[in-house]
């Protein structure tokens, strides 16, 4: 049987402070360390290479929210040091593919957020088929 796994976002402004919730919330038990949206949009990707750096052990999720550009965002974030990049999941199935692509060639997987999806169980399907994980 598979555990939960208790996963930290850091939706935030301030690159130290996440970094000191993040350091409670793994000590504290958490498994995946999200650089929330915010976070990533006033620290850029240097917030995803220090959360690297400061956890090495840890999941790093990306949440870049992709929603274009899909290739160029998954390698931004690979590049950075994520493990899971976060796309939109009502963005164009073209979108989707091209980040499944370049998910693969940097070794890292893809997540979809399902928010302001319509009929997010059907999309979820349709998303697992294309290859997101």
């Amino acid at each position: 049987m598979k555990h939960a796994i208790l996963q930290v976002a850091l939706d935030l402004l301030d690159l130290d402070r996440a970094l000191q919730i993040a350091r409670e919330a793994v000590d504290g038990g958490a498994e995946w360390i999200e650089a929330g949206t915010p976070l990533i949009k006033s620290e850029g990707m240097q917030a995803i290479r220090s959360l690297r750096e400061h956890f090495p052990g840890s999941v790093i999720v990306a949440d870049m929210k992709v929603a274009d550009t899909g290739t160029l965002e998954v390698e931004m974030a690979a590049k950075a040091g994520a493990n899971i990049i976060c796309i939109l999941a009502d963005a164009d199935d073209s979108v989707i593919t091209e980040s499944i692509r370049a998910a693969q060639l940097y070794g890292v997987r893809i997540m979809a957020d399902l928010i302001n999806v319509n009929d997010p169980v059907s999309r979820a399907k349709h998303l697992e088929s294309l290859g997101v994980h």
